[in-house]
């Protein structure tokens, strides 16, 4: 049932993620603490800023995708592993926001200063790139090698398709096509490998196990969508981070790209050439514009595609991991639903 409210659409969210999160408290108490005494295991001079890292994350949505696509498996095992695959995920998820924050230039992230900013930027690219160099030594620990490929080939696509966005800023000569590459190259990848792996750690099929990446896959599409939208719509007390950086940045970013399809050929033109001239007024005149096209609805029909796909990837198994994995999905619908209501 649609909710008519924001106060109704944050009480819809926050239900829905309590409803998956409540399952796996224990999973997450003992990854928070496995986490803290990984610091240990790094060199002095690092410890403090990884420490903040630490504190300062998010809701550990990638580790739960870990946890519930390996949700009552069939190895008997398998938590501790399952335990090890999920910090292995994290740690490369915090590495690339810290390494994102520095290319953004953003300042707040979880209300609190980004790395680079607190550390500086140089200082913040040295423990993005500890946090993956632990990764990859916690996954050369597992018994076979399939881990440690499937992280090191994930996070190789995650720089790939930053290193495209970064390059093509301020252009404006690319596509749909384009844009769906780059985010599921940086953000659908890890999402993928996290289901994935943990359907795999888990002792499930290979059948289900790749259905489970394709759910993954999906989903994170389309979470990258939501934080698209987030950019542009949302505010920063409802988010806790520096809000939009996406056009300050030059990324054409979805709904951007669906605004410029609808826009006249000649305002279209007008606008990129003041865009590209560095009008500083333009990024103003873009947001007025996205308000008065339908474009926001647009980008959800999008957005609920995705879902829809991440779905059906896993509706033809019985595997006790599917429904909770579904609930997932329905956590990033509900989030929207805040957003559409602010």
């Amino acid at each position: 049932m649609p909710v008519s409210s924001k106060s109704e659409a944050n009480a819809v969210a926050a239900a829905g993620f309590a409803g998956i999160y409540d399952p796996v408290k224990p999973y997450l108490a003992k990854l928070d603490a496995f986490l803290s005494s990984q610091i240990a295991e790094m060199e002095p001079e690092v410890q403090a800023q990884v420490r903040y890292v630490f504190s300062h994350s998010g809701k550990r949505l990638r580790p739960m995708l870990v946890a519930y696509s390996g949700w009552e498996g069939p190895k008997a095992d398998n938590f501790e592993q399952l335990l090890r695959l999920g910090a292995v995920i994290e740690l490369v998820h915090l590495a690339t926001l810290v390494h994102d924050d520095i290319l953004d230039e953003a300042d707040t992230r979880h209300r609190q200063k980004t790395a680079a900013k607190k550390f500086g930027s140089a200082a913040a690219v040295l423990i993005g790139d500890v946090l993956f160099s632990h990764a990859l030594k916690l996954a050369a620990d597992f018994p076979t090698t399939e881990v440690c490929r499937a992280v090191a080939l994930a996070t190789a696509r995650a720089c790939a398709g930053e290193i495209a966005q970064t390059y093509q800023r301020g252009e404006v000569n690319y596509d749909r096509k384009f844009y769906f590459r780059v985010i599921q190259l940086k953000t659908a990848e890890l999402f993928e490998v996290s289901c994935r792996l943990g359907a795999e750690v888990a002792g499930y099929s290979e059948a289900f196990a790749q259905a489970a990446g394709l759910f993954g896959r999906h989903l994170g599409i389309a979470y990258q969508i939501f934080d698209d939208l987030v950019d542009l719509y949302a505010d920063e007390s409802m988010i806790g981070k520096t809000l939009g950086t996406d056009l300050e940045k030059g990324k054409f970013t979805l709904p951007l790209l669906l605004l410029l399809e609808q826009l006249p050929a000649d305002e279209r033109e007008t606008l990129l050439t003041r865009f590209k001239a560095g009008d500083e007024n333009i990024a103003a005149d873009f947001s007025e514009r996205l308000h008065a096209f339908p474009i926001f609805e647009a980008v959800v029909e999008i957005f609920e595609a995705q879902l829809s796909q991440a779905n059906a990837a896993i509706a033809p198994f019985a595997e006790k991991a599917v429904p909770a994995m579904q609930q997932i999905a329905e956590l990033v619908r509900a989030q929207l639903g805040r957003l559409e209501r602010n």
